[in-house]
């Protein structure tokens, strides 16, 4: 069955906001491995869209391929208005200052404090924030964001897994992003945990309006935290809709994701 006939009436309605990531017929393969084959999705400002697919669908390769860390063997990515396959390097780093990256692991320095950590993107993008005498004030307030300014001067190993995350996701707002990307928000943490998580990714988007694009095989994070669905099944956005519709659906790919 062809992915368009998946689309539900509402996600086809239109939506005036403007697009702040759209990708057409993106490809990427591995030798044999086929992992990407014509996936389709646009983000709006504001918006909030879940990305699903199981284990190796090739979520983290599409994410990879939008902030210009894998390279598409064809298909077009636009990030707020540029098409990055345009882009040399100083542009692209510059657009990646706009962009907020949760990484899966949190991918904090283990060699740095908390505050060091906060403090490298500040370093790295000066021609965004300029040169920053007293970084403090900065890393307080995105410490104070995720509720751990009490964490400022530990090392990543005396924290927990959710605070890593928290920690992770302050470094992110450092930038003051305008798109955070998040691989797998939830993996690897306890239930509560994962609420607290989902809870701050809501406060965060209302607090500064930032557009979320979520990476995920988590039904709970995905029916707590979507605005719009999509899932990705043999390479290609194979349903759409938001998560009351798709979850009715009695296509046996579709019913897959939520089967308890």
């Amino acid at each position: 069955m062809e992915n368009q006939d998946q689309i539900k009436p509402s996600a086809l309605k239109n939506d005036s906001r403007k697009a702040v990531i759209e990708i057409r017929d993106l490809r990427k393969s591995f030798g044999d491995n086929h992992v990407l084959n014509g996936f389709n999705m646009t983000l709006r400002e504001g918006g909030n869209l879940v990305i699903m697919g199981k284990s190796g669908s090739g979520k983290s390769v599409m994410i990879k391929c939008v902030v210009g860390l894998v390279k598409p063997d064809s298909g077009m990515v636009k990030i707020l208005g540029k098409e990055i396959n345009n882009l040399d390097r100083g542009a692209m780093d510059e657009l990646r200052s706009d962009i907020g990256f949760l990484f899966q692991g949190s991918a904090l320095y283990d060699s740095m404090t908390v505050r060091e950590n906060l403090e490298f993107p500040m370093r790295r993008h000066k021609k965004k924030l300029g040169v920053i005498k007293d970084t403090e004030p900065l890393v307080l307030e995105a410490l104070e964001n995720v509720g751990l300014a009490h964490t400022m001067d530990l090392m990543p190993s005396e924290l927990s897994g959710g605070m890593k995350r928290r920690v992770a996701l302050a470094r992110t707002l450092i930038l003051k992003p305008k798109v955070i990307l998040y691989d797998e928000p939830t993996s690897g943490l306890d239930p509560i945990t994962s609420k607290e998580i989902i809870e701050l990714m809501h406060s965060i988007q209302k607090k500064y309006g930032t557009s979320s694009l979520i990476i995920t095989h988590d039904v709970d994070c995905a029916r707590v935290i979507s605005e719009r669905m999509i899932l990705l099944v043999d390479g290609i956005n194979y349903a759409e809709g938001t998560y009351a519709e798709l979850s009715q659906s009695t296509d046996p790919k579709v019913e897959a994701f939520f089967k308890k």
